[in-house]
């Protein structure tokens, strides 16, 4: 079977050099790659034997930051590897100089593997959440080199927990150690006769609790807000948009910050509200902002501060393409609507569960809410404290994690 898996990785590299020929990222993706063996020769001549951390894209990236913070905080003398499968997660990683190397990571390849890890010769390896590379962990595992899941979250979906899959999943019983989100998670693994399992949380807690303790005000908000209500929509789509069009029907009193998921459709996005006075962040001048109703947020980075200002948070994704990160909003303690399709993200569940979080999908059935909070301050409140608690109870994974790996990063 591992013949098989192979070679359907060697088809998939071959796929993606051939859309490279059309698509962007896709060209960013083996651009990166090339000469990456000779890069790597020269980066690590010296033999540093750093902590691996691998991270498939941006959003791994945001759970691997707490654990690089704690490592390099705890061992300054160590260095830190991290490597990235997509373009997005390797501009940021460079951007952030938070690691000390940054590279993608070779297509999982036996000769790959074995070249990359005789160069590199990692003290141990780290994967974030989902990165499941059969050849990487059977020469890990060979090599008596630990590596370890963080962040992990595991569905009776997957190949793993079916009679086909057991091949690989006896090859998942070698790793050192998972860090699981959820009992679920566990009882899962253990199905498979993985017992190396601890449940401690996803460290993106941590990293919004991180972000949210260090908060700049933003002096624009505070021009635009007029001291009115706001909602803040982030990482939105059309659907999103068209729901919180026709919201603002209801609630003439608020105003709006909605930051597309794509700032490319910024143009599109000003559109949907143009029964509504809008003005772009990119365009945007003081004596429009306090007279609009509508702020089209089309730079990136500041999204994750903005919530800050919200008074009820929008988090876009959940009717078509997926949920994005509602953590972020949900450190700032204000209550959280999203579309219907959120069955795949536990912290999603798990707000709902609460009623700290709502999934509507309708303008009308997000107003019912809004409507009772309006009329019952006591019930906002208390919704307002179901997100902060629910944060609080969560932080603290990277120490867990930590704790338990400090032996074989030292």
């Amino acid at each position: 079977m591992r013949i098989l898996y192979t070679i359907g990785i060697w088809f998939y590299g071959l796929g993606i050099r051939i859309a490279a020929l059309f698509n962007g990222k896709a060209k960013l993706w083996v651009q990166g790659r090339k000469g990456i063996f000779s890069e790597l020769e020269k980066t690590f001549a010296a033999k540093p034997s750093p902590v691996w951390m691998h991270c498939a894209s941006l959003g791994e990236y945001e759970q691997a930051k707490p654990l690089i913070e704690k490592i390099k905080s705890e061992n300054p003398d160590i260095q830190i590897l991290t490597t990235f499968f997509s373009p997005s997660g390797y501009t940021q990683g460079i951007k952030d100089k938070l690691s000390d190397f940054v590279f993608y990571l070779p297509l999982d390849l036996p000769r790959n593997v074995r070249r990359f890890l005789n160069i590199v010769q990692p003290r141990t390896a780290i994967f974030v959440k989902y990165e499941f590379w059969y050849n990487y962990m059977y020469q890990l595992h060979k090599n008596s080199t630990p590596f370890y899941y963080i962040s992990a979250i595991f569905r009776e979906k997957q190949h793993f927990f079916k009679p086909y899959g057991r091949w690989f999943a006896k090859q998942l019983q070698t790793a050192t150690h998972f860090f699981v989100q959820t009992e679920k998670s566990k009882e899962l693994l253990e199905s498979i006769g993985i017992e190396q399992v601890t449940v401690c949380g996803d460290t993106r807690f941590d990293r919004v609790s991180a972000i949210a303790a260090k908060v700049q005000p933003f002096p624009f908000m505070e021009t635009f807000r007029q001291n009115r209500k706001i909602i803040v929509a982030g990482s939105t789509w059309g659907p999103d948009e068209q729901l919180l069009a026709q919201l603002l029907q209801d609630f003439p009193g608020y105003k709006l910050v909605v930051a597309p998921h794509e700032i490319t459709r910024k143009e599109e996005v000003k559109n949907t509200f143009s029964a509504y006075k809008t003005t772009l962040y990119s365009s945007m001048k003081e004596e429009q902002l306090a007279d609009s109703q509508v702020l089209v947020i089309d730079t990136i980075g500041i999204l994750s501060r903005l919530y800050q200002y919200s008074h009820v948070s929008y988090i876009g994704g959940a009717f078509k393409t997926g949920l994005h990160n509602i953590l972020e909003a949900a450190v700032y303690g204000k209550p959280l609507f999203f579309g219907p399709h959120y069955d795949h993200f536990n912290e999603a569940v798990k707000l709902v569960e609460r009623k700290g979080a709502f999934s509507v999908n309708s303008a009308e059935k997000m107003k019912e809410t809004m409507t009772k909070f309006e009329q019952s301050p006591e019930y906002y409140t208390q919704t307002c404290d179901i997100c902060q608690q629910y944060v609080a109870e969560n932080a603290g994974a990277a120490d867990k994690i930590y704790n338990q790996i400090e032996k074989s990063i030292r």
